[in-house]
């Protein structure tokens, strides 16, 4: 598996029931009512942390996910903590609805908003620079989907093309992404690595391939 340099690849990689994967998270805080569980799905572009949502929101039928990329749409790369915790964690944390309409989505008429309704069993936050020592507090459990990283730049390339304009914006997110992840190293901080790509055989429908955090 090619990584990013500084980036440490899991060990002990295993097949495991999808369903096994979310009791570990909710066994990481037992102690949580009176407001959804709070799960951080972090992983490089293209790792495959959506697909993995999807996979986990269709064991968990009352769940609903947050994309941190709607907060951070042309707000900034990672400089969004603040407007995450603010707008979204803290409501949730309250057991309340959360209804955040960003500065940057009214100033380019982007329609909608970010909506998570009350009573929400689980929240899975997604995104890049989600699992922080600034969001820790806030946040209940977590996963990294470690994959390799020509896998993930031709999803990347399938999903958003290949033009000279999309390449700057790829560098110049990686100038970003980079220092904050080797300061982070979210692998060693996840409740859970899971594989966003693997050799090892197993059902998508139903099984998901684990590692225990980087140590």
């Amino acid at each position: 598996m090619r990584l990013h340099d500084g980036e440490v690849q899991a060990a002990g990689w295993r097949v495991e029931k999808a369903a096994e994967v979310v009791r570990r998270l909710r066994d990481a805080a037992p102690d949580v009512t009176g407001r959804p569980l709070v799960v951080a799905v972090d992983g490089r572009g293209g790792a495959g942390k959506s697909t993995l949502v999807d996979r986990l929101r269709a064991i968990v039928p009352a769940s609903h996910v947050v994309h941190t990329d709607d907060v951070a749409w042309h707000h900034a790369c990672f400089d969004w903590g603040g407007l995450l915790v603010e707008h979204v964690l803290r409501p949730l944390h309250r057991g309340e609805a959360v209804e955040f309409r960003p500065r940057a989505w009214v100033e380019h008429d982007r329609p909608g908003a970010i909506r998570v309704p009350a009573g929400a069993d689980v929240v899975w936050v997604e995104g890049t620079g989600v699992i922080r020592e600034e969001l820790a507090p806030w946040t209940d459990a977590s996963i990294w989907v470690q994959g390799d990283l020509d896998e993930q730049e031709r999803r990347l390339v399938a999903r958003d093309g290949d033009s000279p304009e999309q390449r700057r914006h790829v560098v110049a997110w990686l100038a970003e992404e980079l220092p904050f992840l080797l300061r982070e190293q979210p692998w060693r901080k996840a409740t859970v690595v899971v594989a966003g790509t693997t050799e090892l055989d197993h059902d998508p429908a139903t099984e998901i391939v684990t590692a225990p955090p980087v140590p």
